[in-house]
């Protein structure tokens, strides 16, 4: 969205009744060309918008993109989101973000957000293909955390935490975190979380915290024998929802907690993870590229590693792998 464009929007949204494009052209110092222009393109961007000769232009409806205009109505952070990059379509929010952080001082762009409506090649964990189609969120925050490079997996305990606490806010919906990064509604998956960093010995040059949520989406058009079954919070609540209203509490989330990571508040991370755990004190099955073994999921450790009590009495901490309740 152009900058002049942006100036009518706001113009609209402020006006209660219709307003003439006369108007418009003599309060922005344009002409009244430039105005349908702009309007036009209002539109091409969703916005539902009443058109009169006899009374001008009226705004109806906003727009139900993911737009930063329309996120920034709700957000409440400091400094998340403050910056955000919007594309229509992109093979992957993450390339764009690894992109920034090589032209710019990732230290410059804390906090950056990039959103696509869709991404057309999307990866979850160990590489896997992520369907990223169009109504769903798929975002990657931009971050330079002053942390110890191996306290870094709190960062993806607070992308979890974040996403679960929003939906359960606003739809009254029992997400739970299945270990390590997903958010599940029952025994179906709803959102994947994935990090992604830069680093060099003991140094963090950024990392990049991807999310990605099943929103305003019909599961059917998924393929199907996919691993997992999945849901989406259409299917949940039975209509769709304002996805610019969750993006932006769960960025107001993550960053309340990223910031207690920072200010190293380890342990209360830790507990609220275990309060919002699909895993813990369930019997589990493991998958690792060496092996598969079954056990009681009873803790993580203060690296995020969980802890599984053995069959035989013994104990192991899993750092990786797939972990399926049973």
């Amino acid at each position: 969205m152009n900058e002049t464009a942006f100036k009518v929007l706001e113009i609209l949204e402020k006006s209660q009744t219709s307003i003439s494009g006369e108007e418009i052209s003599k309060k922005l110092g344009i002409t009244r060309s430039a105005v349908w222009k702009c309007i036009n393109e209002l539109k091409e961007l969703g916005y539902e918008i009443e058109s009169s000769r006899a009374e001008g232009y009226l705004m109806k409806k906003s727009s139900e993109r993911l737009l930063p205009h329309e996120v920034s109505k709700f957000l409440k952070t400091d400094f998340i989101g403050r910056k955000i990059s919007y594309f229509e379509s992109t093979p992957s929010t993450t390339w764009i973000a690894k992109d920034l952080c090589i032209k710019e001082d990732p230290a410059d762009i804390n906090g950056t957000v990039i959103i696509a409506e869709e991404q057309t090649g999307g990866t979850g964990r160990l590489g896997r293909a992520w369907f990223s189609p169009e109504g769903g969120i798929w975002v990657t925050i931009i971050l330079k955390p002053e942390i110890p490079i191996d306290r870094l997996f709190f960062v993806t305990m607070a992308g979890s935490i974040a996403v679960a606490r929003a939906v359960r806010r606003l739809y009254n919906i029992g997400a739970l975190i299945k270990w390590p990064n997903d958010i599940y509604i029952g025994d179906k998956k709803l959102s994947g979380i994935l990090l992604e960093l830069a680093a060099e010995a003991d140094q963090i040059h950024y990392c990049l915290l991807g999310i990605g949520i099943d929103a305003n989406i019909k599961t059917d058009q998924f393929q199907s024998g996919l691993r997992t079954p999945i849901t989406s919070i259409t299917e949940e609540v039975g209509h769709d929802i304002n996805r610019a209203e969750l993006l932006a509490l769960i960025l107001k989330e993550f960053e309340r907690r990223y910031l207690m990571i920072e200010d190293g508040e380890y342990e209360s991370i830790v507990r609220e993870w275990k309060s919002l755990s699909l895993t813990i004190e369930k019997r589990v099955r493991i998958t690792t590229p060496r092996r598969t073994f079954e056990g009681e999921a009873i803790d993580i450790d203060e690296y995020g590693a969980l802890i599984i009590k053995m069959d035989n009495g013994m104990v192991e901490k899993v750092i990786s792998g797939d972990c399926t309740p049973i």
